[in-house]
């Protein structure tokens, strides 16, 4: 396939609760193969698809108003996600993409790209004329991927991390949101 095509053998629909447990398979499969030698070995192999399958379900069943989520999957089923919403720093017109992960099989084949510019076109259907997405300062190929599609990065940043301690990190912005979503 050649970078920067796009694989139509994937499909983006908003997720509903029937769903949760496969976004839970996704979202733990991909953290295990994205941030090994990222994260504490022993934090990634205690995580729980089925604690993912509930929190999922939970949000699915009762969404915030702003909150976006989008799934991509294939004939065999969903290989990933992005979620957004109003940023967490709460700026006026400030959207973000909270999460967006992909099982390895199905990355660099356009469907990262999908699913950040369709959930990006949603929340500026809804207001939003900027947008902001966090990755971690070492997690090299996602820097590439957004720096790919035209974010900045701002200055990194410490936060704290999900298995304790602190992780170094990026926000990657795009000040006119038009700028992503065509």
């Amino acid at each position: 396939m050649a970078h920067g095509s796009v694989d139509t053998q994937f499909v983006l629909f908003p997720p509903g609760p029937a769903d949760a447990e496969a976004l839970g398979l996704a979202h733990v499969t991909s953290w295990r193969e994205t941030y090994r030698g990222l994260l504490p070995d022993a934090y990634l192999a205690r995580m729980s698809e089925a604690a993912h399958t509930r929190r999922f379900a939970r949000a699915l069943l009762h969404p915030r108003p702003d909150d976006v989520t989008l799934a991509a999957a294939d004939r065999w089923g969903i290989v990933g996600y992005a979620q957004g919403g109003p940023s967490r720093r709460g700026r006026t017109g400030e959207a973000e993409v909270a999460t967006l992960y992909l099982v390895r099989a199905a990355q660099n084949r356009g469907v990262g790209a999908r699913l950040l510019t369709e959930t990006a076109r949603t929340l500026a259907a809804r207001g939003a004329t900027s947008l902001v997405v966090s990755v971690l300062r070492d997690n090299v190929a996602a820097r590439g991927f957004y720096e790919h599609l035209g974010g900045v990065a701002e200055p990194t940043r410490l936060e704290p991390g999900p298995g304790g301690g602190l992780l170094h990190e990026v926000a990657y912005g795009w000040a006119d949101i038009r700028t992503l979503v065509g």
